[in-house]
């Protein structure tokens, strides 16, 4: 039906705790929602929702599927998923659904005078896809949990002037698990890695390729052909590589800029058009910075 194409937006905690059927939160900023509290007559089937918060979720047996944007996940045991505040997500519920895992939401007016509410920029996993969630390992979860709980705890507890500082800096030792895990699962599942980095040097190799048109690669069109989120190729790049995905692009164009040099007579306005740019100083510019001499100055060295 039309309407299920227009996102229900939620504006706080507490209006989703009266979608879910939930008690008022304790703290109208921070929740931790146990999804086996919710109502069993609540029916989120189809609904897409837009939540203007964090959202960090746990998901242990789901059945049915949630999807995000135009990608599906089935979610497996230990596995952790996050939203950044204005992100549309799906529950496509499929049968009766296993409510087993919980939810820790957040707004960003709770970090809005700490260094965190910046900092949580650097923190790619909240626009990842969901299909790039996290797989916890058993020890894992439970530093996690025990994490989770230390917050839920503190906010439950009677409010001082040192409450929302402890619910911070335990939130941000949260967030520094998640990074160090996911760190730790694109080494692990090196398999699923290296199949998405030899796909990523075939596209890059393909945008260099002199039978394709020249367009200059960004990071963003290279992650869309590969059917990943800009943020998870950057991160698995530099987990496995110890380079980002803007690193990788620029010493790819070096490689095939040398190339040209060095065995065509092409001009040096003719080979940074092949290679993309539509001005010849942007690509001298580039070259001698990531070489220390200009195109020109390497060329003449062979000569």
């Amino acid at each position: 039906m039309e309407h299920n194409n227009i996102p229900n937006i939620i504006n706080s905690i507490t209006e989703l705790h009266k979608i879910l059927g939930l008690p008022k939160p304790t703290n109208p900023l921070i929740t931790l929602i146990d999804h086996s509290q919710e109502r069993e007559e609540t029916n989120l089937g189809n609904q897409k929702m837009l939540l203007n918060f964090y959202n960090i979720t746990i998901k242990r047996s789901f059945q049915g599927q949630l999807k995000y944007g135009k990608t599906h996940y089935d979610f497996d045991e230990g596995t952790m998923s996050f939203l950044s505040p204005n992100q549309v997500f799906t529950v496509d519920e499929k049968g009766e659904r296993n409510k087993d895992g919980w939810s820790l939401l957040f707004h960003p007016d709770l970090i809005a005078n700490y260094g965190l509410s910046k900092s949580i920029k650097t923190y790619g996993f909240f626009s990842y896809g969901v299909n790039e969630a996290l797989h916890l390992s058993d020890k894992e979860e439970k530093t996690i949990e025990s994490s989770v709980q230390n917050i839920q705890e503190e906010y439950n507890s009677t409010i001082d002037l040192y409450s929302q500082d402890e619910i911070v800096s335990n939130l941000e030792l949260l967030l520094n698990y998640c990074n160090r895990f996911y760190n730790r699962q694109f080494i692990t599942r090196k398999m699923a890695s290296n199949d998405l980095l030899v796909n990523f040097e075939s596209k890059l190799s393909e945008y260099f390729d002199e039978s394709t048109e020249s367009k200059l690669p960004t990071v963003r069109s290279i992650a869309d052909e590969m059917n990943v989120s800009p943020n998870y190729l950057r991160d698995m790049l530099r987990a496995i590589t110890g380079q980002n995905t803007q690193q990788h692009i620029h010493a790819k164009l070096i490689e095939k800029a040398k190339e040209y040099l060095t065995t065509t007579s092409k001009s040096i306005g003719e080979i940074a058009f092949q290679l993309g740019f539509e001005h010849s100083q942007s690509f001298n510019r580039l070259f001698k910075n990531k070489t220390d001499v200009s195109p020109l100055a390497y060329r003449n060295s062979f000569n």
